[in-house]
């Protein structure tokens, strides 16, 4: 099961033109993926699911999102039909549904904050923030997130 959320509009805009962050946490092993994107569009949130996690992780029974059009939709629709993926979203009286990648996302950009000199830049830190948050002991584990989902 995977969650889905949006981080954004980051001001300033990155030098790339970036103004969000797509992130995706596996709640079992709390794995993060994250790309930056000028704009959420369905079709980039579909390729985003379609090869940084369908085709790295394999087809998840389930997504979690917030109820955001971007990512509600009938490409979305049509991904979660064709692989046979459970769609399921946390409504506005409940976030908490949701809450692993909310979570995720705050300190994501906390730690993007910590490392940015110049903040157009910030697009150049997600690699570095996803290196030191999967490479981060959690406490629930005693371990870090590598061997979770490479070793298990």
């Amino acid at each position: 099961m995977w969650g889905i959320d949006v981080v954004g509009p980051i001001n300033p805009k990155a030098s790339n033109g970036h103004l969000f962050i797509l992130v995706a946490i596996d709640y079992f092993t709390k794995w993060i993926e994250a790309i930056t994107l000028a704009s959420v569009i369905a079709k980039a949130v579909a390729r985003f699911l379609k090869c940084n996690i369908i085709a790295r992780y394999g087809v998840p029974a389930t997504i979690i999102t917030d109820n955001a059009k971007n990512l509600n939709n009938k490409i979305i629709d049509e991904l979660c039909e064709q692989f046979k993926v459970q769609h399921h979203n946390s409504t506005s009286y409940r976030p908490q549904m949701n809450s692993a990648v909310e979570a995720a996302n705050k300190n994501i950009k906390k730690t993007i904050e910590k490392m940015t000199v110049t903040y157009k830049d910030w697009h150049e830190m997600l690699p570095f923030a996803l290196l030191a948050y999967r490479t981060s002991i959690r406490t629930s584990t005693g371990a870090t997130l590598y061997p979770l989902k490479y070793y298990s």
